[in-house]
């Protein structure tokens, strides 16, 4: 292991567009060496450094680009950490580079790919999981874009100049679910705008119960601003509620470096130069390049696409795939002046910023409200920067993140046309990410749901690679419809009414949001808090007696059940409103054993020996809707086994808790 110095891998600017140099402070053995099936990994860290030609076509679709400084050369320099896992011996690789959108700095993809306990710098064996993604011989690559990441180990950051002398409104949403005195300013941990005028008499704090109920302005002597990102207010907080503050800040990043970081390092790696270096090497055996993000990076994928980031400087593809995961209808504020890229949009968390905005679909439809046509695809000329793209999105993104957007008519009265390169995946009854099994009550009324859906993605992620690679065509998208009856308005979706259960009243919903004309043009926002107009139709996935979802990807966990697995959860009574649906989190219902139970609490789902008889009854019709997955393509051959562990274990569990 080589740690503590400095190498730098130096690049002809003019040959390699906006990648100077990567200056590589550690490169390491992974596990020591350990010999995978495409033999040992190293392990390198350190800082890409860039410089963009604002005057490029490629560069001006960047926000407030021509208000950054510039170097002698006329360009903009920024830079961000790197971290790549990769072949000891490049020939050994599968050609292909997976590349990771880090999640506010984080890496996940080996979390949600091998299978792994979740590390920023991972190092031992279990932060590797079962080395899927090693075995299969992909150059791990993980770059920051984004600025707001505060320090600390591992974490991936963009360090991007700013626009001197800029000033704008920034706005601060505020919820606890516990009473707290003190919050910061930004969102997430992430770090916040400084107020300019932290004692200016006309800053107003308000508070609601919705985020469509009226604002209420608290007194001014209540609360104050604390070290400039933060407010004070010792009375507390009420948990369960909405506080909203509107500032004035200055010099705002050039957030969307971001995106172009990212198109410029996969375009060196696609494109680069032949050299034999630690990092040129790769150009003789890259062949391809994947972006995949989860959740608010996939929200970035989705932006990077509808603003053109797909191009790189000369006008070639950047990314060959996408696997976009719980990514919902939404993009966000990645490209914006004053961006908060944290900030997300859900029912009851971060409501009416610049995440879920028109267009929502990949080809063009016309919003009959404003008269606009568009789609994110719709600028992409030539086609060639399209890449092939998975949508991936849970139940609890239809709930939670307005994902029928997707793949329906603006109006909401059918089914969208879907991009001939685009393939859409619903993983029925799963919720944002798998709750830990055993699953522990949290801060919403019902368990968690732990369906874990992962071994479907690995599956998709070798029919994404295989489709780019030797066009083999992936399993057929499987989502809800408005033609067959499988989606549906919230009014009309058939859940039964369950002993204790409380079927949501309010999704999140998707908005006409006016942000001010500057806003659709040039990323800038002057209308805060912003004018909210009419509502997009939202749609859910239809369920059958059960309350499960019978569209999409059923994991045997859903086809063959032990439980109702849905993409919602209301909030605890105790964090304050119940009625609200809790981030993230969909519900885990588990049937009663015996008929004699069911009948005593009031249930109308079939019990568990009504329904199986026995375990091994049960395990025989999961290793059936297994074998249907693999068959599919929805599954691989490799993962049948530790499904089936797990259908197991989940019996046990629920044998269990009926004893209790």
């Amino acid at each position: 292991m080589l740690r503590g110095w400095i190498l730098t891998l130096t690049i002809p600017a003019l040959m390699q567009g906006a990648l100077l140099r990567i200056e590589v402070s550690e490169r390491s053995d992974v596990l020591e060496g350990k010999a995978f099936a495409a033999g040992p990994y190293e392990r390198l860290v350190g800082k890409a450094y860039f410089a963009v030609d604002p005057n490029l076509a490629a560069n001006k679709i960047i926000t407030d680009i021509a208000k950054a400084p510039r170097d002698s050369d006329g360009r903009v320099e920024f830079s961000a950490d790197f971290y790549c896992l990769k072949p000891r011996d490049s020939k050994n690789g599968n050609h292909a580079v997976l590349f990771e959108v880090s999640n506010r700095g984080h890496k996940g993809m080996l979390g949600t790919f091998d299978l792994a306990t979740g590390a920023s710098d991972p190092r031992t064996e279990s932060e590797f999981g079962d080395g899927f993604l090693l075995d299969e011989g992909y150059t791990l690559v993980w770059l920051g874009w984004e600025f707001d990441v505060p320090p600390g180990p591992g974490a991936l950051r963009l360090y991007a100049p700013v626009a001197k002398g800029i000033t704008g409104l920034v706005r601060a949403e505020i919820t606890v679910d516990r009473r707290e005195t003190r919050r910061s300013l930004g969102d997430g941990g992430m770090l916040a705008y400084p107020v300019m005028n932290p004692d200016d008499p006309a800053l107003t704090l308000t508070v609601r119960e919705h985020p469509e109920s009226p604002r209420r302005a608290l007194p001014r002597e209540a609360w104050h601003i604390e070290g400039g990102t933060g407010i004070a207010m010792p009375a507390g907080f009420d948990p369960g509620k909405i506080y909203e503050l509107v500032y004035t800040a200055k010099d705002p990043p050039i957030a969307g470096l971001g995106p172009a970081a990212v198109r410029d390092l996969i375009s060196f790696f696609n494109y680069g130069i032949a050299a034999e270096t630690m990092l040129g090497d790769q150009h003789g055996y890259i062949k391809r390049a994947y972006g995949f993000g989860i959740s608010q990076s996939g929200r970035f994928l989705r932006k990077f696409l509808y603003d053109g980031f797909n191009r790189d400087e000369q006008g070639r593809r950047v990314f060959d795939g996408m696997l976009v995961h719980v990514a919902g209808a939404g993009r966000g504020s990645f490209n914006h002046r004053f961006a908060q890229p944290s900030r997300d949009g859900h029912p009851f968390l971060n409501t009416f910023y610049p995440t879920d905005i028109f267009p929502f679909t990949d080809l063009a439809e016309t919003d009959a409200e404003t008269g606009i046509t568009d789609g994110l695809l719709a600028h992409h000329t030539p086609s060639l920067a399209v890449p092939k793209i998975f949508y991936t999105n849970t139940s609890y993104e239809y709930y939670g993140r307005a994902a029928s957007l997707i793949h329906t008519s603006i109006d909401g009265t059918k089914d969208a046309r879907i991009a001939p390169d685009t393939r859409i995946y619903f993983l029925a009854g799963c919720q944002h990410g798998p709750a830990a099994f055993p699953p522990a009550r949290g801060m919403a009324q019902n368990l968690p749901n732990p369906n874990n859906y992962r071994w479907t993605l690995r599956a998709l992620l070798i029919a994404l690679d295989r489709w780019v690679e030797t066009g083999e065509d992936p399993p057929p998208s499987r989502y809800p419809k408005i033609a067959d009856g499988s989606l549906a308005p919230l009014p009309a979706v058939a859940f039964p009414k369950l002993p204790g259960v409380q079927f949501p009243a309010r999704i999140h919903e998707a908005w006409h949001v006016d942000y001010g004309e500057e806003f659709r043009s040039a990323g800038i926002v002057t209308i805060e808090p912003p004018k909210v107009g009419k509502a997009f139709p939202v749609l859910l996935p239809q369920v059958d007696a059960d309350g499960n979802d019978t569209a999409g990807i059923r994991m045997p966990a859903t086809a063959v059940p032990l439980a109702t697995y849905t993409g919602w959860n209301p909030r605890a009574t105790e964090i304050g409103a119940p009625d609200e649906l809790y981030t993230f989190t969909g519900s885990y219902i588990p049937f009663a054993r015996t008929k004699a139970d069911r009948i005593k609490a009031g249930d109308p789902r079939l019990s568990v020996d009504e329904r199986y008889g026995s375990k091994q009854a049960y395990l025989d019709k999961v290793r059936a809707a297994a074998d249907d997955l693999v068959k599919s393509g929805y599954l691989l051959e490799r993962d049948e086994t530790p499904v089936v562990a797990r259908a197991s274990a989940e019996w046990d569990f629920v044998m269990q808790i009926q004893t209790h």
